[in-house]
């Protein structure tokens, strides 16, 4: 057997059922050989995002891959590992390279040293006999503690080279979730109970660990209101009494801005804390106290008062259990703070009724979000963003009312990002419906991707709010805008994707957007991507802000 022949059967081993990739490496034949469907796409980035998708959306459980060129390949695919690891997703990327002669040479690529500051470990395989425990190392650091991506990079004689049979071993890697110390857990509750109005402060770290149950069940017995991340959204109910709403930077719901000044202790569950424009930022003068799996996010960009190192789901159960030792009973919910987190979402909720349930034409893209919310089943549907106007338009008025069921992201934010995404989901999730909601300019980032959803059988609906301009720029540089129109766009998308073998419609009245979100929809649940181009009033105007 050869290097690749390796590689691809550590691959069957750790459960790895389809790779990304473009245009071509030796690893993947080697792969197609043991039954590993390989996904050719347009361009290197979305293959990562993809990937990126697949570990989000099942948890860390499978593990996203993706395949790289020698070379430029895995120059183009240098965004999406950066932005995997911004979000700390755990995927693996394995990389051609040139042979070992020539690595080391000016100006070859060379990946395993380039990437170390975008991942959690990169390296190269020098050696065909270092491929199985160098393969064992990169599946134990994507299952084990913070997520991040890992890249390993295969020269071409390496790959190539024999490997004899019977020495290969190889045992599939296991999870590790330690649990935190129970010492510190008390005194967790402590500062919990000790508060005035404490609030739950759930990250990403909450799916990754799929702790939500337990989380709802802590929330629900002290009646504690729960805020999430960005990226945690999804990880508590948003149709929940405690619910208080996702923390996004740009825009977020009335009652997210209300408890964040209001709160005097945020007990952070699976979050770094990370300070960002694309998070909200805390007041001073609050109390913070945090459980992570990586130490590193104590004391980062906010004082941490008490942090303790563990996996979210036994932390959060071993804080059930002391507090009901503790109580004895449940917290009455008419003593929590349930009735004062419904009465601001309501009057928030009320406050954007108009922006959607509009009729204005152009069409008002918060009537777009309202259509999907009726639309579509939270219990076995998917909705990611875009950057920009969708993002800060979806994020306060799209509710996840269950796990996986918004795909958020953005502590980094290139556009077109959320048609990958939506793709790994999709395949993640094949019986859900799976839909993004992207802009024009992302769509020119990365839209014959769409193609790819067509020819590789992953039906999903990409709407596109179409406005004729880079939503949100206008007033940001008025110079350009009125001297060369820098903002301006233009194009028929929908005819784009009728023309890559989607089904498409384009629509220009209220009274045509349910019906063609319907036929989208149906489109997709018969085997056949849709997109949908929404023709749509520019609006600056986004919740909270």
């Amino acid at each position: 057997m050869r290097g690749v022949d390796v590689i691809a059967r550590i691959l069957k081993a750790e459960g790895v059922e389809f790779v990304t990739c473009f245009p071509m490496n030796p690893i993947l034949d080697a792969v197609a050989a043991v039954g590993i469907r390989p996904i050719v796409v347009r361009n290197e980035r979305v293959a990562l995002n993809i990937a990126d998708a697949v570990s989000r959306m099942t948890s860390g459980r499978r593990i996203g891959v993706s395949v790289t060129q020698y070379g430029p390949g895995s120059e183009n695919s240098f965004p999406g590992v950066a932005e995997a690891y911004s979000d700390s997703s755990p995927i693996l990327v394995l990389a051609g390279a040139n042979e070992r002669s020539t690595l080391s040479v000016s100006p070859n690529f060379n990946s395993g040293r380039t990437f170390k500051t975008v991942s959690k470990w990169s390296e190269s395989v020098l050696e065909t006999a270092q491929i199985p425990l160098m393969m064992g190392r990169a599946f134990s650091l994507l299952r084990s503690g913070k997520g991040g991506p890992v890249v390993l990079e295969f020269p071409k004689d390496v790959m190539l080279a024999d490997f004899e049979e019977s020495e290969f071993a190889y045992v599939p890697t296991r999870r590790s979730s330690p649990a935190p110390e129970r010492t510190a857990v008390r005194d967790l509750l402590d500062l919990l109970l000790a508060a005035k109005k404490p609030i739950l402060y759930a990250g990403q770290g909450v799916i990754y660990a799929e702790a939500w149950d337990e989380l709802k069940a802590f929330a629900e017995f002290l009646q504690i209101p729960v805020m999430t991340s960005l990226n945690g959204k999804g990880a508590f109910p948003e149709n929940h009494p405690l619910s208080i709403g996702a923390a996004n930077g740009l825009s977020r719901a009335d009652q997210v801005n209300y408890f964040l000044g209001a709160g005097d202790l945020f007990f952070g569950i699976g979050t770094s804390f990370t300070r960002s424009i694309f998070i909200a930022p805390f007041p001073k003068g609050k109390t913070f106290t945090q459980i992570c799996m990586d130490e590193g996010d104590f004391n980062k960009d906010y004082a941490t008062t008490l942090g303790v190192l563990g996996d979210a789901k036994a932390a959060l159960a071993m804080l059930l259990e002391e507090a009901r030792e503790r109580l004895g009973k449940a917290v009455d919910p008419g003593d929590g703070g349930a009735q004062e987190v419904q009465a601001q979402k309501g009057a928030f909720f009320e406050a954007w009724n108009a922006k959607l349930t509009s009729g204005e034409k152009p069409i008002s893209p918060y009537r777009v979000i309202s259509e999907l919310k009726q639309l579509l089943d939270p219990e076995r549907s998917v909705v990611t963003h875009d950057a920009g106007s969708p993002r800060d338009q979806l994020v306060p008025l799209y509710e996840a009312q269950a796990p996986y069921s918004y795909l958020s992201w953005g502590k980094s934010t290139p556009l077109g990002s959320g048609l990958g995404l939506i793709m790994g989901a999709k395949l993640a999730h094949p019986d859900w419906d799976a839909v993004n909601v992207m802009g024009e300019a992302a769509f020119g980032m990365v839209g014959m991707d769409f193609e790819t959803a067509v020819r590789e059988n992953i039906p999903i609906m990409t709407v596109v709010f179409n406005n004729g301009v880079m939503g949100g720029y206008t007033k940001k540089q008025p110079i350009a805008v009125e001297k060369y129109q820098v903002n301006e766009l233009t194009g028929n998308y929908s005819a784009v994707a009728e023309a890559l073998g989607g089904y498409a419609e384009r629509v220009h009245e209220v009274e045509e957007l349910r019906p063609a979100l319907e036929r989208g929809l149906e489109s997709t649940r018969q085997g056949r991507a849709a997109l949908i181009e929404v023709m749509v009033v520019e609006d600056f105007k986004y919740p909270g802000t």
